[in-house]
């Protein structure tokens, strides 16, 4: 039977680090980190999250401001109110919630955000300096994941990971993470031809496809780590990840739970960023 990993628990115990040195850090320049969120309209998946960005913000000792813009805010309206936190030295992360309104080009916006500011790491110049191995700010579910493997000693160099999806946010990213850990890394997604049989060859398994328990033990290697990204909600509105839990905890080493799992650390890791970039700015 697998060992659970504790995603809550290493989230807590973090930010407990994370607050503390933001104290010190207080003490010892009279300034602390500033976080500002940006919503547009009232999806409801996207209401939770960034009132959870916010709670963490507070409790880790941040400077935190949500705008909550109305579903028919302009594009060009919303780069304006970005450009006022660019230019603003007492906002050290900006993140722009996803997703936006139809009528908004997602990317134009992404790309607005300073690149120094960028917590997400999702404009183009970050994404670019994590693919040429010098990453700066890097996604936080990614990154999270990183701190799991840390935390839980999981060995990967030379190890076998394979990744189930390919979005920006996840896939592309914990790739080039894992090539940077000298692990040798398979990217898949929905449409890859024998992908159970691929999956069933990792060491490591990160599954972020999107699809409700898209992952049963067919996929998985006995004494495999497995990572479960996936937030789904089932028949009766359950919250459920893209991994069977049960039957593959049967057979794996390590698995996440879900909930518990990935999302508290990725939380956390956008609160670390946000510190980090912080810290950078007082070196200017």
């Amino acid at each position: 039977m697998a060992q659970i990993i504790d995603g809550r628990g290493l989230a807590d115990k973090l930010q407990a680090r994370l607050a503390e040195k933001t104290a010190k850090l207080k003490e010892e320049t009279g300034r602390v980190p500033g976080l500002a969120v940006l919503v547009v309209g009232n999806d409801p998946a996207s209401q939770i999250y960034v009132r959870n960005k916010e709670r963490s913000a507070l409790a880790v000792g941040f400077r935190s401001k949500v705008d909550r813009l109305p579903e028919a805010t302009g594009q060009e309206e919303l780069l304006a109110l970005i450009e006022t936190y660019n230019q603003n030295p007492d906002w050290h992360g900006i993140l722009v919630q996803l997703p936006l309104p139809a009528h908004i080009d997602e990317e134009a916006v992404l790309a607005a955000i300073n690149p120094d500011k960028d917590v997400d790491g999702f404009h183009p110049m970050n994404m670019g300096r994590l693919w040429s191995g010098h990453p700066v700010m890097v996604p936080s579910t990614p990154a999270g994941i990183m701190e799991m493997f840390h935390e839980y000693n999981v060995e990967l160099e030379g190890k076998r990971a394979v990744v189930i999806g390919r979005s920006n946010i996840v896939g592309k990213p914990m790739a080039q993470l894992l090539l940077a850990k000298n692990a040798t890394v398979t990217l898949t997604h929905s449409r890859t031809h024998h992908l159970a049989e691929i999956a069933k060859k990792a060491d490591i398994l990160i599954v972020a496809i999107g699809r409700g328990h898209f992952v049963s033990r067919e996929f998985v290697k006995e004494g495999a780590v497995v990572i479960d990204v996936g937030m789904n909600r089932d028949e009766n509105g359950r919250l459920i990840g893209d991994v069977k839990f049960d039957e593959v905890a049967e057979i794996a080493s390590l698995i996440t739970p879900v909930p518990k799992g990935v999302g508290p650390m990725t939380i956390t890791m956008l609160m670390e960023q946000t510190y980090q970039a912080f810290k950078r700015s007082l070196k200017k």
